[in-house]
C-alpha cells in the first residue's frame, strides 16, 4: 500500500471540504466508534496547526498541534486519529512522528504535552512520551498526561 501523504495547514488555509472531512473523521472515531458524547468542536481549531494524513484524496489521519499556552502550558498535540480501516497500516506512528517533527519545525518547540487515552500509553511511550500524571477521566474515558521533555 502506498504511503500516507502529509500536509500542514493553518485553520484559514483549510478548504471547506478539508474541514468537513476532518470533523467527519473526528466524529466517526471519537463520538461514534468510542461511543462518547462530547463537544468535539471546542473553539480551539482556529488556533491549531492541522496535520492532515491523506490517502487517495481522503483525509484518513489527522492531528492538531498547539503552541505553548493555547491548550497546555507546553506545546501540545491532540485529536490524534486514524480512520479504522487504515489502522492496520500503522500510520498512527507515521502521523505522530510527523506531528512531533512539525511541532519542532512549525513552532520551534521540543517539549510536548499530550492527554493520552490510557489504552494507548505503550504506543505513545514508543514515540518518546513519558507518563506525567495519574489516571483521570476525560469525557468518561481514562486518560493520562504524557510529555516529551
Amino acid at each position: 500500500m502506498p504511503d500516507l501523504k502529509f500536509q500542514i495547514k493553518r485553520f484559514n488555509e483549510l478548504s471547506t471540504q478539508e474541514l468537513y472531512q476532518i470533523l467527519q473523521l473526528r466524529s466517526e472515531v471519537f463520538v461514534v466508534e468510542q461511543n462518547c458524547v462530547y463537544q468535539d468542536i471546542d473553539g480551539k481549531d482556529q488556533k491549531a496547526i492541522h496535520l492532515l494524513g491523506i490517502f487517495e484524496d481522503e483525509i484518513v489521519a489527522y492531528v492538531r498541534i498547539f503552541k505553548p499556552g493555547d491548550y497546555f502550558e507546553q506545546a501540545s498535540i491532540g485529536r490524534v486519529v486514524v480512520k479504522l480501516k487504515y489502522r492496520s497500516q500503522k500510520w498512527g506512528y507515521d502521523l505522530m512522528k510527523k506531528a512531533i517533527l512539525a511541532t519542532q519545525t512549525e513552532i520551534n518547540e521540543t517539549k510536548i504535552t499530550i492527554s493520552a487515552q490510557l489504552y494507548l500509553q505503550k504506543f505513545y511511550e514508543s514515540l518518546g512520551f513519558k507518563q506525567t500524571s495519574d489516571v483521570y477521566l476525560e469525557d468518561d474515558i481514562p486518560h493520562i498526561e504524557m510529555k516529551i521533555e
